[in-house]
């Protein structure tokens, strides 16, 4: 493992201190994967840990949790310990330091409460992680109910590494998640959006949904994905079945470690098909962007997602269906489309939309290749990179007077330019004069 955190380990033990690598850094290692976080625990107290290193931060130092500093690396050093009550369903009301033993016994499942000393090589396992490991089980630590009681988002974690590890959920612990789903809503709404976004950033994204709808959870948390379930397709366009297959397959067909919003974006793309869906000549769903949108926005504005993160995934679901007119666009609606922040984001989303259901690439070919053509050109392109050729001052001189056509009147140049018709100031104060007589 890592070098610095092994220098860690040497010096508490070199005090005479227990030191042992703890929870998903040693199942990592164990399935032979890079961990992401490397989490020490030890006998040495807090204050014994600050005097032993040079920078520290106690970011956690009431639950005896301290941050120690080697070479720039964080690594967090925390006491063996018990908890106490769990009265907000998150953090212990107290904690009393304790033993190595006792200290597994109050983590999630068994396959984190694990430890490994690499100073003599040997895995340290004292509630079974290893025999499920081997069997790819997920089981909650003791009790179950016991375990979710704690802390509520242990339900979706259950869920998430089931999915990740494609591992089975042990029997006592699925009828423990599924009778207490309800108790997710208990959870803050950012604990709840961090934790699903995670789920759908895993490899096997098609079984994660399935497990959070199986077990009940997506009920509570996303009622209206679950509408999805049963919203039937017209067959000519999607052959692979109801609005709840296609989402999944769509986001099955995600390359791995794109970002939060893209993943989001195709996750609440067809959101607005269930409330729109009608039977006419065939069944369909005019107007799913737009109601999408909306429902996005509120749903997203639930979890306490950011701002900027809001706007751009309502902004994929909105104009998710505009790749089928594209080749009919003017060109400065066209280059406006194009100008849609991370606009490789909406392409990406119209991809694997298509291919989760016709299979036809023409239109994001066809977008393909207007990037390309655009790029020889990007100042007649880029809106940030288009010199703005008159302004509202100019339109004053003129003896235009001041009110909302300013805007169309801008715009309307703005698109001249784009459509490369208009390149100089004289030719854009002559258009206007010429467009719009006072």
């Amino acid at each position: 493992m890592n070098s610095k955190a092994l220098s860690i380990i040497k010096t508490l033990s070199e005090q005479g201190y227990q030191a042992v690598y703890a929870g998903g850094c040693v199942r990592d290692y164990i399935l032979g994967l890079e961990p992401n976080d490397i989490d020490i625990a030890t006998n040495a107290r807090p204050n014994e840990i600050e005097a032993l290193f040079p920078k520290t931060v106690a970011v956690g130092k009431a639950f005896g949790v301290i941050v120690v500093i080697v070479d720039g690396e964080e690594f967090e050093v925390a006491t063996f310990r018990s908890d106490g009550a769990y009265s907000d369903g998150r953090r212990p009301d107290s904690i009393e330091f304790t033993s190595l033993e006792e200290d597994a016994r109050r983590r999630d499942l068994t396959i984190n409460g694990m430890f490994y000393d690499p100073l003599t090589d040997k895995i340290i396992d004292v509630v079974g992680g290893q025999t499920d490991l081997e069997q790819k089980i997920i089981r909650l630590i003791g009790n179950p109910y016991d375990r979710i009681k704690e802390d509520k988002l242990r339900l979706m974690r259950v869920v998430r590494f089931a999915a990740r590890l494609g591992f089975e959920i042990e029997e006592n612990t699925l009828q423990a998640v599924q009778q207490n789903s309800q108790q997710i809503l208990s959870v803050s709404a950012e604990r709840i959006a961090d934790e699903m976004t995670k789920i759908l950033g895993v490899k096997d994204k098609k079984r994660a949904l399935e497990l959070l709808l199986g077990t009940g959870l997506l009920s509570e948390i996303l009622p209206e994905v679950v509408a999805m379930v049963g919203c039937e397709q017209p067959l000519e366009f999607h052959k692979e079945g109801d609005v709840w297959v296609h989402t999944l397959l769509a986001l099955g067909l995600l390359p791995e470690n794109v970002s939060d919003t893209l993943l989001w974006g195709v996750f609440l793309h067809d959101i607005g098909k269930p409330s729109t869906q009608t039977f006419e000549d065939r069944i369909r769903f005019s107007g799913h962007d737009m109601k999408g949108k909306y429902m996005a926005e509120e749903i997203l504005k639930r979890l306490k997602f950011s701002n900027e993160f809001i706007d751009h995934v309502v902004s994929m679901v909105e104009h998710h269906m505009k790749f089928p007119v594209a080749e009919k666009m003017r060109v400065s609606k066209l280059k406006r489309f194009m100008n849609l922040h991370k606009f490789d984001e909406h392409l990406e989303l119209h991809r694997v939309d298509c291919m989760s259901s016709h299979g036809g690439l023409e239109h994001y070919e066809f977008m393909q290749r207007k990037l390309k053509e655009f790029e020889a050109t990007p100042e007649t392109v880029k809106l940030d990179k288009l010199p703005r050729l008159v302004t509202g001052f100019d339109l004053i001189a003129l003896g235009y007077p001041k009110g909302p056509s300013f805007r169309t009147m801008l715009d309307d140049v703005q698109d001249q330019q784009l459509e490369e018709k208009l390149f100089t100031r004289d030719q854009a104060i002559e258009y206007i004069k010429r467009t719009y007589p006072l």
